[in-house]
């Protein structure tokens, strides 16, 4: 059965809500553009009061938008992206982290992209997926008809394709499944691109959703655009840094980094003024609902506006995003409203702003901030918002969390790396009314309102726990279909078992299902050429495969492997005399 069968779907064209006001246009749906930056800090933003930065646009964008001033994403990138995706916390998901294996989120989840898609949306997305790169998982699987993406979590990573290594300029994507080589900056494309899209989608009359979803400002910052980053080269980067030993990181090049983070910044800015002039020559302008935000802190322990720390970090200034919300035709410019709000509300939001129920099928966490966007008398209770991160296969309970109500904030911010220390939780509590910035921990001070965040924190983890019955096994890559062949198997995915995940001597395997049995051929790609010779090994369930490696070679083909159908461990093993490791990538075809 197609997943969307048992959605309820309810439309704008017979009834408004009460809670809406009128749209511009007799019942017009409007188009919608998101857009979220990768390791952009509360404080990158003239607007926050950053003084070096400048975000001229961004700074506009905010000033004409309604905001949420008290608006949270999760420490990390992919479980943020799949909170938005489907309006649910990410443990619902089965993103628990950002790689190996544990950001690929389960294709049974419901995406904001099928739901509008269904409604008669053009959906598209361009930039950063990072929820999956193979069939089942990835975003044309999930919903978008135009996909413009770079693989696992961000360009320069294990996943790139051979000869895009590390290429933020003129680099090699991925446009619907099939890879190419562009000209141009990574940023400017993916805007260059989603502008194409919503232009094609207006003079075919549909409404869209642009999902634009930058991997700028992460890192590498070895190619941000050049003229930027020589103006930024010329400014005293290194002043908005903060935090200890800042003399000592200012030594190791600290300020150029940040140069090249800020330079990444404006470009994106200036993309975004692009944006919004292609909308006004659209006239599109008055009915698009355009959202900005950032799916995490800063990439570093710069200005944020005081908050304390930064990417990773459950305190403020790793978990505190902007939350912009631009349509004219329904918003008022400067409206405000400091209702605690997350990741897990944008779908919610958007969907209501579309006039389209919900799924009923499945617990939505998100609630819909379109009457506090709006305005007017709104009755919102109360609520926990909770975020939670750390490394490993399986989260546990008090682990690297927050969990944050209108007044107050309980968190443990110990423990990300694959072991944790032993004893009980160590909490800190935090009245943000009076102390925003996280100075005072009154754990020992209130123990009834400890107790109380305690008891919720414990019914949410229970409750996001128990969401199927295997909710924390990996999902498999569908081999042999199709949809995808070959499929491209990186260290991004794999259930990395020995040495450092990405390391050039560690070991790990994929997930996989094979969906049709018969012959197969394996390409192998090595993270560093063999020193002696040796021989190489691809072993799926029980079955295996080897040849003989010569010295200095830096990959092999294994051809003519005979799969049998079902779900299986897929090894590749590599011998050279020093031990066993891994391949970096295989590619997987099935023969025709």
């Amino acid at each position: 059965m197609d997943k969307r069968s048992s959605v309820t779907i309810v439309t704008m064209t017979a009834i408004v809500t009460a809670m809406s006001l009128a749209p511009v246009e007799a019942f017009a749906r409007p188009n919608v553009v998101v857009v979220i930056t990768d390791d952009q800090g509360y404080g990158d933003f003239g607007f926050t009061g950053n003084p070096i930065v400048r975000t001229p646009n961004l700074d506009a964008m905010a000033g004409r938008s309604a905001r949420m001033t008290d608006f949270y994403v999760s420490p990390v990138c992919a479980p943020t992206r799949a909170s938005l995706m489907t309006g649910r916390y990410n443990y619902r998901t089965r993103v628990r982290d950002t790689y190996i294996g544990r950001a690929m989120m389960d294709p049974d989840e419901l995406t904001l992209a099928e739901i509008l898609r269904e409604d008669g949306y053009a959906t598209g997305i361009f930039g950063k997926w990072h929820l999956g790169d193979n069939y089942p998982m990835r975003a044309m699987d999930q919903g978008f008809e135009e996909a413009l993406v770079h693989r696992g979590g961000g360009i320069g990573q294990p996943c790139d394709p051979p000869g895009g290594e590390g290429k933020y300029t003129d680099p090699i994507l991925f446009h619907n499944g099939e890879q190419k080589q562009f000209e141009g900056y990574c940023t400017d494309l993916f805007f260059d691109h989603a502008m194409r899209f919503m232009r094609g989608a207006k003079q075919e009359g549909r409404p869209f959703f642009a999902y634009i979803a930058t991997n700028a400002p992460h890192g590498p910052y070895h190619d941000p655009p050049r003229e930027l980053y020589e103006q930024y080269l010329q400014r005293d980067c290194g002043s908005v840094l903060q935090g200890e030993n800042i003399d000592r990181r200012l030594a190791d090049g600290e300020g150029d980094r940040t140069a090249s983070i800020f330079a990444m910044i404006e470009n994106i800015d200036q993309n975004v003024g692009r944006l919004f002039e292609a909308l006004r020559m659209m006239e599109a302008l008055e009915n698009t609902l355009v959202i900005f935000m950032q799916d995490n802190g800063a990439n570093g322990n710069r200005y944020a506006k005081g908050f304390r720390e930064f990417k990773g970090s459950v305190y403020e200034g790793g978990v505190r995003s902007v939350f912009w919300a631009h349509w004219p035709g329904r918003f008022q410019a400067g409206r405000s409203s400091d209702r605690v709000a997350a990741h897990i509300d944008v779908m919610p939001t958007i969907l209501d702003a579309c006039g389209i129920a919900p799924p009923t099928d499945r617990a939505i966490d998100g609630r819909s901030l379109l009457p506090l966007l709006v305005g007017g008398q709104v009755d919102w209770p109360d609520r926990m918002i909770v975020v939670q991160w750390h490394r490993g296969d399986v989260p546990q309970r008090y682990r690297h969390f927050a969990a944050r109500t209108q007044r107050w904030k309980l968190l443990d911010s110990g423990g990300v790396g694959e072991a944790w220390r032993e004893g009980p939780p160590q909490f800190e509590l935090y009245d943000l009314w009076s102390d925003p910035f996280e100075r005072r921990n009154l754990a020992d001070e209130r123990p009834k309102v400890l107790a109380d965040l305690q008891a919720q924190y414990d019914a949410w983890f229970d409750d996001v726990s128990a969401t199927r019955e295997d909710n924390w096994a990996s999902t498999s890559i569908h081999l042999g279909t199709s949809h995808e062949n070959p499929v491209t198997l990186t260290r991004q995915e794999w259930q990395h078992r020995e040495g450092a995940p990405w390391g050039a001597n560690s070991q790990g395997f994929w997930r996989v299902h094979v969906a049709a049995a018969g012959r197969y051929d394996f390409v192998l790609r090595f993270q560093r050429p063999f020193e002696k010779d040796g021989k190489a090994t691809v072993k799926v369930g029980d079955a295996a495969w080897s040849v003989a490696v010569q010295a200095g070679a830096r990959g092999c083909e294994i051809v003519g492997a005979t799969l049998t159908r079902g779900d299986a461990e897929l090894w590749t093993l590599l011998e050279d005399g020093g031990g066993q490791r891994g391949a970096l990538q295989v590619d997987v075809r099935r023969a025709e």
